[in-house]
């Protein structure tokens, strides 16, 4: 058998054995499939050959579905997703529409114009954040250009192409705000909550650094979680400054290398334990009394009056200047911070103020993060500029809300129409399209199937509309509410001048 026609043979199987519950007859099959009826012919009398059926009726299904399955293997490749993929169904697909409408609503409020940043870097645009080593955790490729081709990358975040943007924005008025929301691409380990395509929100304020932009950013995250409704959200604040001067006089260096080593050392103690890090630390050089005096430091949190009781903050860089971030944001009305100095944020190029977003319920790790940077604008070129942002994973958020049981996405109403004869299909379609040019969410069956059958699809819609010989000779439709199964009849003409009185929308 040629491989067209076993592939069209195997169509024509799968069809059957989908629709086995109902009795399509061949014209209908060759219609969903594609081919002649002379095609669907052979296929049956094979079919019956097998004695998997009778004419187009399933006999024997066990035995038919696992022909279907094996004649799948034969004609298609195996169709499976790389690892750390996965198709985004109805239902998911909602949650994240949700959380997109929820973050967009609050973007709006806080006069961030939304940007969608090309999905597509040069490498070397990437390697300006994460330096060389990002190659490690990023997708990359040749471009298809034969002679001096380029190598080109996913997006891993919106922080890079939001600032590609802005920096050669020359006339661009500052303060900038931009918002972004979509998909982004990282070679990590696939782990809970986390893919290697995932969903990420961003927003970023451009502009010189000061308090009230950080504050901004803050307090913006702050009320995203709020609108979302999730429960026992806590903030931590921190400056790197302040962590880096500890640092130092521990040490006694100002190593940048050292230092940024450290840096990473603190900001592990989220994910591993103390004795973990000391002896990945060990292996390194670094001495362990010192290190361990870093990791002491580093659990420091509380009010600024309740570090100030325990720890002499006189010789830290900018505690003066978190406490006035502090105090701006209890003027805001944010509550749910803290202040933590094991929050430094991992990437070098944060330079100022950093924050992150934590359930205090739950073990899952940082629903959000950022701060404030300028080593990303000086590299793309603007000394001038400066930058305060934060990004949050999708599905992690989504986790969260659905564990609180707080994720409740808004059901739309559908009306369904049913056509009672074959003769009242051509009526009942015209009034489904008129029904949707009033913007109503109207289902209609397609495949002609009987009223029976039509009325239990119809099962979970908020009314549905019958329309049957004898109503439509009188210019009438039969409306039945299908929560308490009650029926009125209506003048056509009025369910399409008042479609929304009649139906409760």
């Amino acid at each position: 058998m040629g491989r067209k026609r076993g592939m069209i043979q195997w169509q024509i199987a799968k069809t059957m054995n989908d629709y086995s519950d109902e009795v399509l007859n061949k014209s209908q099959i060759a219609k969903m499939v594609g081919c002649t009826r002379q095609y669907v012919s052979k296929a049956i009398k094979k079919f019956e050959k097998e004695k998997f059926t009778s004419g187009t009726i399933v006999k024997n299904y066990p035995q038919f579905n696992k022909f279907v399955q094996e004649s799948q293997e034969k004609f298609y490749v195996k169709l499976e997703l790389p690892r750390g993929m996965r198709d985004l169904e109805f239902d998911e697909l909602a949650k994240i529409n949700f959380i997109r409408e929820k973050f967009q609503e609050t973007a709006q409020l806080f006069g961030f114009k939304q940007m969608d940043p090309s999905p597509i870097e040069r490498l070397s645009t990437l390697e300006a954040k994460g330096g060389p080593a990002i190659k490690d955790e990023i997708y990359y490729f040749n471009d298809k250009k034969k002679r001096n081709p380029i190598k080109i990358a996913l997006r891993f975040d919106f922080t890079v192409g939001l600032t590609r943007y802005i920096v050669s924005q020359k006339s661009l008025r500052l303060p900038a705000k931009f918002s972004a929301f979509g998909g982004v691409w990282r070679y990590d380990e696939p782990q809970k909550g986390r893919y290697r395509f995932f969903n990420q929100w961003n927003v970023e304020i451009y502009g010189k650094p000061n308090i009230e932009t950080n504050t901004e950013v803050v307090e913006f995250t702050s009320r995203l979680f709020d609108n979302l409704k999730l429960q026992n959200i806590i903030i931590d604040i921190n400056y790197r400054q302040l962590v880096e001067s500890y640092i130092n006089k521990i040490f006694d260096s100002k190593n940048e290398k050292l230092v940024g080593d450290i840096f990473r050392a603190v900001d592990k103690i989220q994910k591993k334990s103390k004795e973990e890090i000391l002896a990945e630390y060990k292996e390194k050089g670094y001495p362990q009394d010192k290190l361990e005096k870093i990791l002491e430091f580093s659990k420091i949190k509380g009010t600024p009056e309740e570090i100030e009781s325990k720890f002499d903050v006189s010789s830290l860089e900018s505690w003066d200047e978190l406490k006035q971030l502090w105090d701006s944001l209890k003027n805001r009305g944010i509550n749910n911070i803290r202040i933590n100095f094991g929050i430094v944020r991992g990437l070098d190029y944060y330079s100022g103020m950093v924050f992150e977003v934590f359930d205090t319920t739950s073990d899952l790790g940082a629903l959000a993060g950022g701060g404030n940077y300028d080593a990303l604008t000086k590299a793309f070129g603007r000394e001038d500029i400066s930058a305060t942002g934060v990004a949050g994973g999708v599905e992690r958020i989504i986790m969260r809300m659905e564990e609180q049981g707080v994720l409740e996405i808004p059901s739309v109403p559908r009306i369904s129409v049913v056509y009672a004869t074959e003769e009242m299909l051509k009526p009942a379609m015209n009034l489904v399209s008129k029904l949707r040019q009033n913007f109503i969410p109207v289902d209609v069956d397609l495949l002609g199937r009987n009223l029976k059958k039509q009325m239990t699809m119809a099962s979970n819609s908020k009314f549905t509309i019958l329309v049957a010989p004898k109503e439509y000779a009188e210019k009438n439709i039969v409306l039945r509410n299908m929560s308490d199964g009650s029926e009125k009849q209506i003048p056509l003409d009025s369910i399409l001048s008042e479609p929304r009185t009649y139906l409760n929308l």
